[in-house]
């Protein structure tokens, strides 16, 4: 296990003298000793470049990262003591399970009988002791992807690196592998970088997630703070199955009501505080579809009020996500699939006052919220 420590890391393609954008800007973390870090963003984000940084594959073009307390920054991968899992699993096709597994652990030339009892426990934790005498042809993609961790594992490393090692696999055998890996993080308690464009890997994963956009760190938090205090829309619409909903809105004299077309809204004690002086101006209201509720077909006196008309619905089992026009702004509602709703009927949703986010509406930065460690 280790604390590791990225300080104002940058990494440009094009030199230190590079006049483009960076792919990894500023970069800062200090993580836990044994917390499990997952980076987590749309394609091109910066995250693989980061997770590669700190594997030593790619080098830096500023800044320094330390690992254990020791700076890493132009050490060789080989010495970092760090164990990779890729996205391709990348096996020796020629060697059995035990022999892949064993490979690492024979170039440092450890004792036979150590190589055993290694591969052996990391087979029982990955319950794949009953192929360890098959050869990669023979497994499924999940099983691949089990030999993969477990090589991984048998190094042990101070740090694990698992570069999108789910995105192989079929939906079943994700959710299955995932919660392996969880499992297995809380058995070992190696510090573990995981990177992901996966919000809901994210979310279940991680006990700090680092969100990136354009390689820069947007919001590092626990999942909840992410879900329930996101520092701006980015962030708000990245996180969360479906996405927030956003409609502007004109901030009234109390700065706490607002109002748009179709739609009224009353902020609560905690948001209300970052409207401060903006009467007049135009701010976006942040709502989750999980927190919009059904009341019929128009209650206009309701406090936070949205009146539209259905555009699609569309049926899951327990809940029906539905799509509705307000004022022109298409939003989607998740409701109790008890209610029935048609495509092309009136309706009205309300929320609760607490559970509405503010933005402002040119920086797209969160109103209202405690400043940011």
């Amino acid at each position: 296990m280790a604390i590791v420590e990225l300080k104002n890391v940058v990494k440009n393609y094009g030199g230190r003298k590079a006049q483009g954008p960076n792919a990894v800007d500023d970069f800062n973390l200090t993580t836990r000793d044994g917390e499990f870090v997952v980076l987590v963003g749309p394609s091109g984000c910066g995250k693989t470049t980061t997770m590669r940084m700190i594997a030593g594959l790619e080098d830096l073009s500023a800044g320094s990262i330390r690992i254990g307390g020791r700076d890493v920054s132009d050490v060789a991968p080989r010495d970092r003591d760090i164990a990779m899992v890729f996205q391709s699993y990348a096996l020796y096709p020629h060697m059995t399970v035990f022999g892949n597994m064993a490979f690492a652990l024979r170039l440092k030339k450890l004792p036979q009988a150590e190589i055993e009892k290694r591969v052996r426990e990391a087979a029982r934790m990955l319950d794949i002791e009953h192929l360890l005498e098959r050869k990669p042809r023979a497994l499924s993609g999940g099983q691949r992807q089990r030999v993969a961790l477990g090589r991984a594992i048998v190094r042990q490393p101070q740090v694990f690196l698992m570069d999108e090692p789910l995105s192989n696999l079929d939906a079943k055998l994700r959710v299955e592998t995932r919660a392996q890996i969880i499992k297995l993080h809380r058995s070992l308690g190696v510090t573990t970088f995981y990177v992901t464009h996966d919000q809901v890997e994210a979310m279940t994963m991680g006990q700090r997630i680092v969100v990136m956009l354009d390689g820069n760190v947007q919001q590092i938090a626990t999942p909840h703070e992410l879900y329930a205090q996101p520092v701006n829309t980015f962030v708000a619409g990245f996180i969360g199955t479906p996405s927030m909903n956003f409609l502007p809105a004109t901030v009234g004299d109390d700065a706490r009501s607002l109002q748009g077309e179709g739609y009224r809204f009353r902020a609560g004690d905690a948001r209300a505080a970052g409207l401060a002086g903006k009467a007049g101006a135009t701010v976006l209201v942040g709502v989750r579809p999980e927190h919009l509720k059904w009341c019929g077909s128009g209650d206009a006196q309701a406090a936070n009020h949205l009146a539209g008309k259905v555009d699609v619905v569309e049926p899951l089992g327990s809940t029906t996500m539905v799509q509705v026009d307000v004022g022109g702004q298409r939003i989607t509602a998740q409701l109790d699939s008890a209610i029935a709703v048609e495509m092309g009927q009136p309706i009205a949703l309300t929320c609760a006052a607490d559970v509405l986010h503010l933005f402002d509406a040119q920086t797209g930065q969160a109103l209202g919220l405690p400043a940011q460690a």
